[in-house]
């Protein structure tokens, strides 16, 4: 197999096929969309922006004739629901840009929406990095291995940024989640996980008894292509300790139902695929498919229901990306950015202690972008956790508060809503 070659900041042709944009209405318990003079200005269709040096308004209209183009808002669009869609360790060329696997994502998709060509995972595991774009906590050796033991961290002790130190998996009640946070502030959340709930599969909020093994942690494990390490939401006692997680931790087939109107919507959903359409290079069951094709055929079939739904019409946000790019072989890629920190968890020298989880990139969908726009800007997954705490105004979680992390720039976004 020739190697893929990665290439920064391709650029498509917009796409023709454009979606209606509904009216925005607010909705029960939440406040009303910021006038429009609030919202962010058009950012350029540019590959890199270029910042122009500061001009008097004055100088400005004497120069040109004309009043001056106002500046990039610094606000964020008025975002109500944002969807996730995580997939599996695959890395950046694979999934986006010209010579990607996947023909819907990287051909249809990404002349609709914004390209994150720097976007990086912050740890190698999967479940470390789902974990740490949920809580803003920094990576375990168990949570590097996905757990292959489901047990509580101990000793849990509290630690600098928010961190709780120990060795195990699951966190105790006080380490709170993006969904708590969401909960506390009276809006909504559901993770949509495929496998989840259907006939003669595991039940919502499902998760191994404590101390017990987890067989779904080992790479291609047969049986149920529900693996536990994909499910990110079970892993705290805040919510599997509470009824908020067999209520919201449901299988794929409820997200149709709950797209039906806005209000339903919730205000996050994470969606997951099963191990079989994730995208992971390894078969979820001996023979069969792996890869970016079954994960492609999962988009085409799942993405088109959230771009026609009325809460991504208003005022949706959908982020399609990877866990972490590949430990080892050929693509392996333990590139960070940010100022990444040292995890206290994994010892100094350890494969992930000061690394990242490589670039794997991020497409963002949303009536408030631009299509066929790349960003070189760069971001991993706790700028994202930071980004959604901004938008429904929460407080930072863990290494999302870092003064390195920045959210996504206000500058990708438009500021008028279109397909």
């Amino acid at each position: 197999m020739a190697p893929l070659k990665l290439v920064l900041g391709a650029q498509s042709s917009p796409s023709a096929d454009t979606p209606t944009t509904a009216a925005s209405e607010p909705e029960a318990g939440e406040s009303e969309p910021p006038p429009a003079e609030e919202q962010p200005t058009p950012a350029p269709a540019a590959s890199t922006p270029v910042a122009a040096a500061p001009t008097s308004p004055a100088k400005a209209k004497a120069e040109t004739g004309a009043p001056p183009a106002s500046a990039p808002s610094t606000k964020l669009p008025a975002i109500k629901h944002v969807f996730v869609i995580m997939l599996s360790e695959q890395p950046y060329a694979a999934v986006f840009g010209p010579e990607a696997r996947a023909s819907y994502l990287a051909h249809t998709l990404e002349r609709r929406g914004t390209l994150l060509v720097r976007y990086d995972a912050v740890a190698h595991g999967g479940l470390a990095d789902e974990l740490a774009l949920l809580s803003g906590q920094g990576p375990t050796g168990e949570t590097s291995a996905n757990c292959p033991t489901y047990g509580d961290i101990a000793p849990a002790t509290p630690a600098a940024d928010g961190q709780i130190l120990g060795n195990g998996c699951v966190y105790p009640s006080a380490t709170k989640t993006l969904a708590d946070q969401l909960s506390a502030g009276h809006r909504s959340w559901r993770a949509y996980v495929q496998g989840l709930g259907e006939a003669g599969q595991a039940a919502a909020c499902a998760h191994p008894q404590a101390g017990q093994a987890d067989p779904s942690a080992a790479p291609g494990a047969g049986g149920s292509p529900y693996a536990t390490f994909r499910n990110p939401f079970v892993y705290f006692h805040s919510l599997t300790d509470s009824s908020a997680c067999a209520s919201n931790d449901l299988g794929l087939g409820a997200l149709r139902g709950d797209l039906l109107s806005a209000k339903r919507t919730p205000s996050f959903s994470y969606i997951v695929p099963d191990r079989c359409h994730d995208g992971n290079p390894t078969p979820c069951s001996p023979g069969a498919p792996a890869g970016m094709a079954p994960a492609d055929a999962f988009l085409a079939q799942v993405v088109p229901q959230i771009l026609a739904a009325k809460a991504y019409k208003q005022n949706g946000l959908l982020v399609i990306t990877v866990d972490q790019a590949p430990a080892s072989g050929e693509f392996a890629d333990s590139s960070s950015c940010c100022s990444q920190p040292s995890y206290p968890n994994l010892p100094a020298g350890e494969a992930g202690a000061g690394h990242g989880g490589g670039t794997v990139g991020a497409l963002l969908l949303s009536p408030f972008l631009k299509g066929a726009v790349t960003s070189q800007e760069t971001y991993n997954h706790f700028s994202l956790l930071r980004t959604i705490e901004d938008l429904f105004k929460l407080k930072h979680l863990g290494y999302a508060a870092l003064p390195a992390v920045k959210p996504l720039e206000a500058a990708l976004f438009s500021a008028t809503k279109h397909g």
